[in-house]
C-alpha cells in the first residue's frame, strides 16, 4: 500500500496504489486544489499539484485496476477540457489513466446526488470505449487469484443528511490480511459507518477525517466532534490507521484529533498520515495559503497569471 496523493502531501486527494502478488490496483486516482481564503493556491501548492499527478501517472502505467468511490474531482480525474486552475486533468491525462484498464466504479443509477450522477455519466461515456472493462462495483466483489476486493454498499459522504451523496468503502484481502480503503467518511461521523467498518475488522485503514475547517458552517460542530470520537473507537479494531484528507485541511488538525491519538495509544494501534507512512513530515499546504502568499511572495509571472480571466487561466497552467 502506498499512498500517491493526500492532504499530507500538500493536495487534496486520497490516491493509493496497493500491488499483491496477483494484481495491482489505482484506488481514486483523483487530485486537486480547492479554494481557500479568497486566494487561489499558492505557486507551492502547485508545484505539489504538479508532482502529485506525475506519481499517478507513473502508477497508472503499472496498474491494471482502477476504482472510483464517488465522483468528486479529487478522487476522479475528470475526462474534459483542460483544467489548469484546480484539477490540471484533462481529457488526455484521463486517457493514461484510466484507458486499457479495468474500472470498477461508483454506481450512477442509485444512491447518488444529482451533480455526481452527471459527472458519472459524463464519465462513462467518455472512457468506456477506452477502458478494458467498466463494472459497477457498489455492493459487489471480485477475485483476482488470492486478492479479493469486496465493495461495501454506498455510505453517506460524512454526516447523515449532509447532501454530498455516496461513497463505496473497499475491502482487499489476502491470505489472511486486509486492507479498508474508507474515503470521506469523515471519521466516519456515521454511526452506521463506523458499525461497517467494525464489523470488516481490517488489519489496517485509510480514513478521511472530519472536515475541521467547515465546523460550524457547512458541517455542524456535533458532527466533527462524533467524526473524531468514532475513529477512537475504531482503534479497539484496526491495528494501523492512515488518516489523512479533509481534517488536515486545518491547521489544527493534530490537537483536534488528540483524543483518537490517545485511545490509539491505549489500543496498540498505530496513526500516521499518509506522509507519515512514506517517512515524511506533512506538509499542509491549503490551510497555510495566506502565510504561504506572505512569507513567499508570488513571482510577477504568476500575478499576471492570477489577473487573467478565468477561461483563459483554466487553459494556461501558471508559471511555477
Amino acid at each position: 500500500m502506498k499512498p500517491l496523493a493526500a492532504e499530507s502531501l500538500g493536495v487534496r486527494s486520497m490516491c493509493t496504489y496497493v500491488e499483491t502478488p496477483e494484481v495491482r490496483i489505482l484506488l481514486d486516482p483523483g487530485v486537486a486544489l480547492g479554494p481557500r481564503f479568497r486566494l487561489l493556491p499558492h505557486p507551492i501548492e502547485y508545484k505539489a499539484l504538479s508532482e502529485s499527478r506525475e506519481r499517478i501517472l507513473e502508477y497508472a502505467a503499472k496498474a491494471e485496476v482502477v476504482t472510483a468511490s464517488h465522483y468528486h474531482f479529487d478522487h476522479v480525474s475528470p475526462p474534459l477540457s483542460s483544467d489548469s486552475v484546480w484539477t490540471w486533468s484533462s481529457k488526455e491525462v484521463a486517457q493514461q489513466i484510466y484507458g486499457d484498464k479495468i474500472l470498477l466504479l461508483k454506481d450512477i443509477r442509485e444512491r447518488i446526488s444529482f451533480s455526481q450522477r452527471k459527472r458519472g455519466w459524463i464519465f462513462r461515456k467518455v472512457l468506456e470505449p477506452l477502458a478494458k472493462k467498466v463494472l459497477p462495483c457498489d455492493g459487489a466483489s471480485f477475485s483476482f487469484g488470492d486478492t479479493k476486493l469486496r465493495f461495501s454498499d454506498p455510505v453517506v459522504h460524512g454526516e447523515e443528511g449532509g447532501g454530498l451523496g455516496w461513497v463505496v468503502l473497499l475491502k482487499i484481502s489476502r491470505l489472511g490480511e486486509s486492507f479498508m480503503f474508507c474515503p470521506d467518511v469523515q471519521g466516519p461521523m456515521s454511526q452506521e459507518t463506523l458499525n461497517l467498518i467494525l464489523s470488516e475488522k481490517p488489519d489496517m485503514a485509510m480514513v478521511g477525517g472530519p472536515p475541521l475547517y467547515l465546523a460550524g458552517f457547512r458541517v455542524s460542530e456535533e458532527s466533527v466532534r462524533m467524526g473524531i470520537y468514532n475513529l477512537a473507537k475504531l482503534t479497539k479494531v484496526v491495528r494501523s490507521i492512515i488518516l489523512d484528507h479533509h481534517l488536515l485541511r486545518d491547521i489544527n488538525w493534530r490537537s483536534f484529533a488528540a483524543p483518537a491519538y490517545e485511545e490509539a495509544a491505549l489500543n496498540d494501534c498505530q496513526i500516521l498520515t499518509a506522509a507519515e507512512s512514506l517517512g515524511l513530515s506533512p506538509r499542509i499546504l491549503e490551510a497555510q495559503r495566506r502565510n504561504l502568499y506572505e512569507s513567499e511572495p508570488p513571482s510577477e509571472a504568476f500575478e499576471r497569471w492570477l489577473r487573467l480571466p478565468y477561461e483563459k487561466r483554466r487553459l494556461q497552467k501558471p508559471p511555477l
